[in-house]
């Protein structure tokens, strides 16, 4: 653990604050869940939750059914990072940041279909190089928990409207599974 010299008090009702520079520099807004973990030597740890996260498995599998069945690399993000990857660049992708572009968009819950060089084309990771894009923003009971997405590095054939409702399908799909 790394210390920061900041220290804080416990009000009457038994919370801390958070300083801002700790809120921006680990990008926690308002309203973000935290999960409280404790150890065995009475530290207080607190992470932030990924509703997105506790589907992992779930999201893997979609994925990678998706991308064999449309031969294209399939993401699935929370707000902060691709926690599931299928197709050719999958390892470079899996458990990287999400840009901050596709946060705003996540932001916008607007879907995109778009080429490279368009209006609208957003890198997924700083490290990722694709040329076509399909992405719908996965919303759960009125909250955006991340993003699906749908990637090739061929602008050949150009995505048409069958791969923006396959991600929206996979959208919708992980945003009522999350309800239930």
């Amino acid at each position: 653990m790394k210390a920061t010299g900041i220290v804080r008090r416990i009000d009457d009702l038994g919370r801390i604050v958070i300083p801002k520079e700790i809120r921006r520099t680990l990008h926690i807004r308002e309203t973000d869940p935290m999960e409280i973990y404790t150890d065995t030597e009475g530290q207080i740890i607190l992470k932030k939750y990924s509703p997105i996260g506790d589907i992992s498995g779930l999201a893997s599998k979609y994925a990678e059914s998706l991308s064999e069945a449309t031969g294209m690399t399939v993401c699935i993000t929370d707000r902060e990072r691709v926690i599931a990857s299928s197709g050719e660049d999958r390892k470079n992708l899996i458990n990287k940041p999400v840009t901050k572009e596709l946060n705003q968009a996540m932001e916008g819950r607007y879907p995109i279909l778009a080429n490279d060089g368009e209006d609208g084309f957003i890198k997924v990771t700083d490290e990722a190089h694709f040329k076509q894009e399909a992405i719908h923003p996965i919303i759960c009971q009125g909250d955006v928990l991340g993003t699906v997405l749908m990637m090739s590095i061929d602008i050949k054939p150009k995505f048409t409207d069958n791969e923006r409702r396959m991600v929206k399908t996979a959208a919708d799909f992980l945003g009522k599974h999350m309800e239930s």
